[in-house]
């Protein structure tokens, strides 16, 4: 599972993660907190958390990167493209960081 942060809409992004082998997602807009909270139940099954900086404050985006590290989640911040992520995927493949 993938929690994605940021973004109202996801375009092919999802068909992108799917692609790569990540099958479920989860989508947190990142504009309501109480649907951050809510969405937080799923960290025990993600396997990777990405966050789309283009639509988000420096709060959320320094608020999720701090959960991430704390559970030990792989963690992605790039924008909300599918050229962007692709490229972020492919840094995390290889061992550089995002």
């Amino acid at each position: 599972m993938v929690i994605l942060v940021g973004a109202d809409r996801l375009g092919n992004i999802e068909q992108l993660l799917k692609d790569r082998g990540y099958e479920d997602t989860v989508h947190i807009a990142g504009r309501n907190p109480s649907a951050q909270r809510k969405a937080l139940g799923s960290l025990s099954k993600a396997k990777l958390m990405v966050l789309f900086t283009d639509f988000i404050g420096h709060n959320i985006a320094r608020n999720f990167k701090q959960l991430a590290k704390d559970n030990g989640l792989p963690f992605i911040a790039c924008r909300r493209s599918t050229v962007s992520l692709n490229q972020a995927l492919d840094r995390m493949e290889f061992g550089f960081a995002s």
